[in-house]
């Protein structure tokens, strides 16, 4: 597992879960071309892009290329890195039929050339050790009502909306989004604020 400052962004769920097996970051899903519309998305994107600088992996046909294209409209120059994944042809095993174009995706190719992708853009491992800086974990999100409970719905949802993050958030990644920008005591303020206890 290597872990990298940027977060990543890729098409789909299946690139996502192909990553979150190699890199140790935030990866984002664009959904296809549902970030054309998807401003809160955008929003966030934009958000990561200033805050942490992001990865743009995207499939190598022309799809990919057209989402590639308009993330760098949307994002300021030099707050993103472009990883391109070579023309490997083949079908995904998950798939019946080839691709369009017949070329592998992210979800697809092998970890190597993921690897070997990265390290051609400049992106590789964080060299400072980690810092010993408490963080927050799934039981403390379960013992301030975010997950786990009967109204941990609306608690999640609205603290989603105070961190500027997309409503369908998963809780892992909002945990591990939460641990990349806020310290434990910013968590708490936040959660104290939507509990209604006066700071």
């Amino acid at each position: 597992m290597i872990k990298i400052r940027q977060a990543v962004i890729v098409e789909g769920k299946y690139d996502k879960i192909k990553l979150e097996s190699i890199l140790d970051t935030v990866i984002i899903p664009t959904d296809g071309f549902g970030i054309f519309k998807d401003k809160e998305k955008q929003k966030f994107i934009r958000a990561l892009a200033e805050n942490r600088g992001i990865v743009i992996m995207t499939d190598s046909d022309s799809a990919g290329f057209v989402i590639r294209s308009f993330l760098s409209g949307i994002v300021k120059p030099g707050q993103m890195t472009h990883v391109y994944i070579p023309d490997v042809l083949g079908k995904e095993k998950r798939k019946t039929e080839p691709s369009k174009e017949g070329k592998l995706g992210v979800e697809g190719v092998s970890t190597k050339i993921i690897l070997d992708a990265l390290e051609k853009a400049g992106i590789t491992g964080e060299t400072e050790p980690d810092s010993d800086r408490p963080t927050v974990t799934k039981t403390d999100l379960y013992e301030d009502g975010i997950c786990g409970r009967s109204n941990s719905l609306a608690k999640r949802k609205e603290l989603l909306r105070m961190l500027g993050l997309p409503e369908k958030t998963s809780a892992n990644s909002m945990l591990k989004i939460i641990n990349t920008y806020l310290s434990v005591e910013d968590y708490k303020q936040a959660v104290k604020k939507i509990n209604g206890v006066q700071i």
